[in-house]
């Protein structure tokens, strides 16, 4: 059973979360980094560990940082498990999302890098929808149901606001775990040498 407590606080199971301010960034986006130092298409991004714990957490900022302005970014305790959500008419900061790509990934990649952006905006729904920008945990805690129970309480805010989520999974590992809990897949982003991306929506609940 889902429950509420106190300011910004929701329990699922003996886990807790709570909404992350932007004085907490710098932390949650570290922890973030690290539920994604295996994922297929950020380390064909940033190969090189210097590079991938100096720029990722700067590209999840661009992409998805606004949640914390929203109240839509969560964390447990320790930074081990987040969420950014990028709210129904809140996007990303394009300007400066690609000047980083443009200045800080390998020139061989911008054709593929932003023709898979370009096909996540031909997937990106035109209604109102809530996206989940990253969800990950680390990794000495993955395994536990951490990630499970943070996905399902967001999940939960999103049938509460009467509205569908979206995301593009970037692990093809992670596909079966959001189609249990309601995302479909819509298609499939491949940009030559690029990973593949997998966009996925849930209708409201």
């Amino acid at each position: 059973m889902l429950k509420r407590e106190n300011r910004g606080v929701t329990t699922k199971g003996n886990f807790m979360f709570r909404s992350s301010t932007r004085s907490e960034a710098e932390s949650l986006l570290s922890g973030l980094a690290l539920g994604f130092s295996a994922d297929p298409f950020m380390r064909w991004l940033y190969p090189e560990p210097a590079d991938f714990l100096t720029h990722f957490p700067r590209v999840m900022d661009f992409f998805g940082g606004r949640a914390f302005e929203q109240g839509s970014a969560f964390r447990n305790d320790d930074f081990t498990a987040g969420a950014l959500w990028l709210p129904p008419s809140i996007h990303p900061d394009e300007e400066l999302l690609v000047a980083c790509f443009e200045q800080t990934v390998s020139s061989e990649k911008h054709d593929a890098l932003f023709e898979t952006f370009g096909q996540m905006d031909n997937y990106h729904p035109d209604e109102d929808c809530w996206h989940l920008a990253f969800i990950a945990v680390d990794p000495i805690r993955q395994g536990k149901g951490l990630g499970s129970a943070l996905l399902e309480c967001c999940l939960k805010r999103c049938d509460e606001d009467g509205r569908p989520a979206y995301l593009e999974s970037t692990n093809p590992t992670n596909l079966s775990l959001y189609k249990r809990y309601g995302f479909q897949e819509m298609g499939l982003i491949k940009a030559d040498q690029a990973p593949p991306l997998f966009p996925m929506f849930r209708a409201a609940q």
